[in-house]
């Protein structure tokens, strides 16, 4: 299969969509359902997954920002101010993501993949929380926040290392409170002009955590990696995110192409509302705790 090979087989499923809220006890029963019916399953996830956690999300329940966007790939590579700013706020951002932990819905999808339902486990989030609750099939679809490297000559560290130096290089940002934000962001608002950010220590390159940036493209491997598991699974099945962004959404539009049925469990809009089999506007940790219990 290439990226480019679709095809138009009959869907299996007729549509059970609506955008009023489950309690968790009837989307636990739906979604078991789809479960039994498909239980080899490619599962997606976005930051609903890991709002318990404590990391915020960019978008409301109708899949609106709820702040600006996220650092432009392009803007980052070519403006040092971009550097400064985002390195500068990263020091309070970055943390949040640093000291948190899996909460119970990345628990409840690894056990889900213990018992054989999912094929891989396709995550939007840099977190890293799906491996530390025990999920070992998952594809880090936008990279991971806790790695480093360097554009120009490929160095890579454990990002924290260059946060140590960054404080060693301007102190006075240990001063600084603000809000969180996603992706080791935070709302703060100062002057940056005067911040040091950190080289490469071999080359003096661009340092850039390891993750895609808004305007970047995923690697061509891991969306072929996905693409082929999806593929070959029963179905998709879409936690906590709103598909507003394409590289989570074209699995949706390929599932359709393929007649996988689809799933989303979530609290709000998604993107692919029109595609699906079974949207299921519910909360995520208790849904999935009660579906196991059902399975």
């Amino acid at each position: 299969m290439s990226l480019s090979t679709l095809s138009s087989t009959p869907r299996p499923d007729s549509n059970l969509v609506t955008d009023l809220p489950f309690s968790s006890t009837e989307a636990a029963e739906q979604l078991a359902d789809f479960i039994r019916r498909h239980p080899h399953l490619t599962v997606l996830t976005g930051a609903g997954v890991s709002t318990d956690s404590g990391i915020p999300d960019y978008r409301d329940r109708n899949g609106q920002w709820k702040r600006k966007p996220p650092v432009d790939h392009r803007d980052f590579m070519q403006c040092a101010a971009t550097r400064q700013r985002y390195w500068g706020r990263a020091l309070i951002g970055w943390p949040v993501i640093r000291n948190s932990a899996p909460n119970p819905a990345h628990f409840h999808l690894a056990e889900l993949e213990r018992r054989g339902h999912i094929n891989l486990l396709i995550t939007q989030n840099v977190d890293r929380l799906h491996q530390r609750a025990g999920s070992q099939q998952v594809l880090d679809l936008h990279g991971r926040a806790d790695e480093i490297r360097c554009m120009d000559c490929d160095y890579r560290a454990m990002r924290q290392q260059v946060h140590d130096r960054s404080y060693e290089l301007n102190p006075t940002f240990r001063d600084y409170t603000a809000e969180a934000a996603p992706d080791g962001d935070a709302d703060l608002e100062v002057d940056f002009s005067n911040f040091q950010v950190v080289d490469c220590p071999d080359c003096a390159g661009i340092l850039k955590p390891d993750v895609v940036f808004f305007g970047d493209n995923v690697p061509r491997t891991r969306v072929q990696r996905a693409l082929d598991t999806l593929q070959a699974s029963d179905g998709l099945l879409v936690v906590g995110s709103s598909l507003m962004v394409y590289s989570g959404f074209r699995f949706c539009r390929y599932a359709k192409e393929w007649g996988k049925p689809m799933a989303t469990l979530n609290l709000g809009k998604t993107r692919a509302d029109d595609l699906i089999d079974l949207k299921l506007n519910a909360d995520i940790g208790q849904t999935l705790k009660q579906t196991l219990s059902l399975l």
